[in-house]
């Protein structure tokens, strides 16, 4: 499975020493001078049980430290080229003395060293960083195993019908996430972390595992629901949520459809010379929200020109009546 692990980054010194430099430099093509090179650390997850009821086995962690170095660094997850402007350059697990999870383990996080290139375009993040605005970050990984803290087989599966949240006469039932595959980046995000870590799961592309599946289609979990996951206990509810789902984004679509339908037209009233093409082709880079305001703009622009009024209409109060539909 793939996880999103969220935390808050740490204050270290801003810029790098020779042996932050060293590690660094084995990432770059050329050569980076420490002027032009600013470096922050931030923690990224750790193995307390979280409020989605997961927990990273310290060993996982361990493995995700092996991971992590030269993974880049992005904003909300958007995996576009152009907003990588940072790169973790080390990794290592800091286990906090005196301190336990709660389960009684010691407590263990994990740390990671991240730099990026001093200049215009990283001017205002780095301000960000320093003023603690730009603090909370979130880290996707690959998970081979997750593991019923109860029973300990792969939660959710075969045999396994825990709940998270439970309490079993063992403590609250829990996922331990083990067996890490993959780190993939991490990103800032706006949404503020709990002082343990949160997590925001995706099950696409989850690596193939005794007991686990994969679905990289719909039709491939839709499928599975109806056939060999109907013995799951949590598989009917499932159904029934997944063909809600649907329902509400075949009647999403056909709004849009509409509202783009709209807004095309009323563009093309208003600035006939754009074309249909190039009308179309920027209508449908809007969400519909944003057609819904642009089609209703345009209208009202577009009726002070030629006003839309039937020929067959009663004349308006006041008026003479003769000939005023069609008078221009």
């Amino acid at each position: 499975m793939n996880l999103c692990k969220r935390h808050t980054q740490e204050a270290c010194p801003r810029s790098p020493s020779p042996e932050d430099l060293a590690l660094i430099n084995g990432y770059s093509r050329k050569p980076l001078a420490a002027e032009e090179v600013y470096i922050f650390q931030t923690v990224l997850c750790d193995n307390e049980v979280d409020r989605d009821g997961d927990r990273f086995a310290t060993a996982a962690l361990s493995a995700l430290a092996a991971l992590f170095p030269g993974k880049t660094g992005l904003f909300d997850h958007s995996m576009k080229a152009g907003d990588q402007m940072m790169r973790i350059y080390a990794a290592q697990v800091r286990t906090v003395p005196g301190k336990t999870n709660s389960l009684g383990e010691d407590y263990a996080q994990l740390l990671a060293k991240v730099y990026l290139l001093r200049g215009e375009a990283t001017r205002e993040l780095i301000r960000q960083i320093d003023a603690g605005i730009k603090k909370e970050v979130s880290v996707s990984c690959a998970i081979r195993l997750a593991r019923c803290s109860v029973c300990g087989k792969p939660f959710g599966r075969g045999d396994c019908t825990h709940q998270k949240g439970v309490d079993y006469g063992k403590g609250q039932c829990h996922a331990v996430l083990e067996e890490p595959t993959d780190a993939y980046e991490f990103s800032f995000v706006a949404v503020p972390a709990q002082p343990a870590a949160g997590v925001i799961k995706s099950l696409q592309g989850a690596a193939e595992h005794p007991g686990e599946r994969r679905f990289t289609h719909l039709t491939a979990l839709k499928r599975y629901l109806e056939t060999d996951g109907c013995g799951i206990a949590q598989a009917q509810s499932a159904r029934e949520e997944l063909e809600q789902l649907e329902a509400l984004a075949l009647d999403g679509a056909s709004y849009r459809e509409d509202l783009l339908r709209k807004a095309t037209r009323a563009a093309l009233l208003f600035m006939p010379e754009l074309g249909a093409e190039l009308t179309g082709a920027l209508c449908e880079k809007l969400s519909a929200r944003q057609l819904s305001v642009f089609a209703q703009a345009l209208e009202l622009r577009a009726e002070k020109i030629v006003p839309l009024r039937p020929q067959l209409q009663a004349p308006a109060p006041g008026g003479s009546g003769e000939n005023d539909g069609y008078k221009f």
